[in-house]
C-alpha cells in the first residue's frame, strides 16, 4: 500500500518500529500534528504538517496526533484524528477519518480526535516514561500534564504513572539524520527541479528586472512541478545580496549588478537549497569574477572534506582558510593567515557557517557535535556546503570596486560510501558556466 507521498505505508512502519525499538518497551511517545495558522482574521497560511509526524505516517491533516506504544497487544501506532464530515469536507476537502488512518496509512487502530481526553491517561498508565517535545506547543504542553495528573490522582488505586520525561527529538532526530534510498529519490527530485527554477532566473535576468520578477520565475517552475517553496525565496541585487536573509524582493537590478538568489523547492515534504550569484547583465566584471572564482574555491575545499570519517566541522574550517588566504592576495585583509584566522578578521566578510543538515526541514534536525566534538559524517547524510563573501556597500575601509559586492554559492551533498554526490551538480557553478548559460537569453 502506498500513499501520496511517495513513501510506501510499510517504509512508515518501519520507522515507527526502529522508533519504538529505540525507546524501549515501558515507553509512550505522544506526536500533535502541526497546528493551523491564522495569517488574517479568518484566512490561514498554507498548512504545512509537522515534520516529525510527516516522517513517522505521511499524514498530511491538522488536529491529529499520534500515539506509539511499543509492545501494546491491541496495536502499537494509534492515531487520533478528524472524523469524516460530509458539512465541513464541502468547504475544506475530503479528511481521511479514522477508517482512512488504518486502511491507507497503516496505522493499528485510530479514533476520532474528540476522544483523546478520554483514551490518553489511559495509555499513559502503567507506562514508566514519555516521550515527547516539551515546549513546541504550549497548548498542548498543558493537556499532556492535564492527562498525566489524571493518572497521578488513581495512585492509591493502583496506577502507575510515568515518572521520566524524555526529548522525543533524541531518538527521532538520529533517525531522520540519515536518509534512504526513498527519501533521496525525493530530494533529488526537489533538486532538479530548483536547478530549472535557477536556470529559469538566470534566463529572464536583466539590467532593469526587479527582484520579485525574478522570484516569480523562480516559484512558478516550483509550482509546474507540483513542489512549493521550501523557505522565503531570497533575492538579493547589488548590495542587498550582502543582507543574509534579505525579504523585501523588491529592487530593482541595474546594469552591473550581481544578484544573489537563495531559494529551493519543497518536493513531497523535502527541502533542497541551492544559492547562486550571478551578473544581471549576464557577465561579471573582474572584481566579482575573482570573488565568485575565490567562492568556488572555498566551496571546493569544503567539498573536498566531505566523506565519511571525516569531521563535520571540516568542511568549513577548509573553506575558511581558502576564503582568508584569497582575501589576503586580494588586499581585503592585511596581515599573516595565522593572524587572521586565529583573531577571525575574514568574519567581516564571511560571518556565516558553511553548511547544515537538510531534509525534512531545510535546516533539518540532528546533532552536529556529540560529547563536545563535531561529528564524524556517515553515509546517507546530506548537507549544503555554502561558502559566501559579503562586502557591504558601506564599507569605507576597502577599495570602492569591492564594496556592495555580495556573492554566495549553495549545494546539496550526499555522504556515500567513498565520497560524495552534489544532488544539485546539474546547474552551473562557475563564473564560466554561469555566463554560458546566461548567453542562451
Amino acid at each position: 500500500m502506498s500513499t501520496a507521498t511517495g513513501i510506501p505505508s510499510q517504509g512508515y512502519a518501519r520507522r515507527r518500529k526502529q522508533l519504538m525499538r529505540m525507546a524501549g518497551d515501558d515507553a509512550i511517545l505522544v506526536l500533535p500534528a502541526a497546528v493551523e495558522r491564522i495569517r488574517s482574521r479568518d484566512t490561514h497560511y498554507p498548512y504545512r504538517q509537522d515534520s516529525d509526524l510527516w516522517y513517522l505516517t505521511g499524514f498530511p491533516e491538522p488536529e491529529a496526533v499520534l500515539v506509539l506504544v511499543p509492545g501494546r497487544k491491541h496495536g502499537e501506532s494509534l492515531l487520533f484524528c478528524r472524523e469524516r464530515d460530509p458539512d465541513r469536507e464541502a468547504w475544506n476537502g475530503p479528511r481521511s477519518g479514522p477508517e482512512g488512518a488504518v486502511e491507507q496509512f497503516g496505522m493499528d487502530d485510530a479514533y476520532p480526535i474528540t476522544d483523546l481526553d478520554e483514551i490518553l491517561p489511559g495509555l499513559l498508565e502503567g507506562r514508566s516514561r514519555v516521550y515527547y517535545h516539551f515546549g513546541r506547543d504550549a497548548e498542548f504542553d498543558l493537556k499532556l500534564i492535564g492527562w498525566l495528573n489524571r493518572v497521578r490522582a488513581m495512585v492509591r488505586q493502583g496506577a502507575q504513572p510515568p515518572h521520566e520525561f524524555l526529548e522525543l527529538g533524541h531518538l527521532l532526530d538520529e533517525l531522520r539524520l540519515f536518509k534512504s534510498k526513498g527519501e533521496l529519490k525525493l530530494m533529488q527530485r526537489a533538486a532538479d527541479i530548483s536547478v530549472e527554477a535557477h536556470r529559469a532566473a538566470m534566463r529572464a535576468a536583466r539590467p532593469g528586472v526587479r527582484e520579485y520578477e525574478l522570484q516569480a520565475e523562480i516559484e512558478r517552475v516550483f509550482r509546474m512541478h507540483d513542489a512549493e517553496p521550501a523557505y522565503g525565496s531570497i533575492v538579493g541585487a547589488g548590495g542587498n545580496a550582502c543582507v543574509l536573509h534579505y525579504r523585501a524582493n523588491s529592487a530593482q537590478a541595474k546594469d552591473g549588478d550581481l544578484v544573489l538568489i537563495d531559494a529551493g523547492a519543497e518536493y513531497r515534504g523535502y527541502a533542497s537549497d541551492i544559492t547562486r550569484t550571478f551578473p544581471i547583465n549576464g557577465r561579471f566584471n573582474k572584481e566579482q569574477r575573482a570573488l565568485h572564482n575565490l567562492v568556488g574555491a572555498a566551496q571546493q575545499a569544503a567539498l573536498a572534506q566531505a566523506k565519511p570519517g571525516v569531521a563535520y566541522e571540516a568542511g568549513h574550517t577548509a573553506a575558511v582558510e581558502t576564503l582568508t588566504e584569497g582575501l589576503l592576495q586580494l588586499g581585503l585583509l592585511k596581515g599573516s593567515l595565522e593572524k587572521n584566522l586565529g583573531e577571525g578578521h575574514y568574519k567581516r566578510f564571511y560571518r556565516h557557517k558553511t553548511g547544515h543538515w537538510i531534509g525534512l526541514d531545510v535546516h533539518d534536525v540532528g546533532e552536529y557535535r556529540l560529547d563536545g566534538e563535531s561529528r564524524l559524517l556517515e553515509p546517507g547524510m546530506v548537507f549544503t556546503i555554502e561558502p559566501g563573501l559579503y562586502i557591504a556597500p558601506d564599507d569605507k575601509s576597502v577599495a570602492a570596486k569591492w564594496r556592495g559586492i555580495g556573492i554566495r554559492t549553495e549545494d546539496d551533498v550526499l555522504v556515500t560510501k567513498d565520497g560524495y554526490r552534489v544532488l544539485t551538480d546539474k546547474l552551473a557553478r562557475s563564473a564560466d558556466e554561469i555566463e554560458a548559460l546566461m548567453a542562451e537569453r
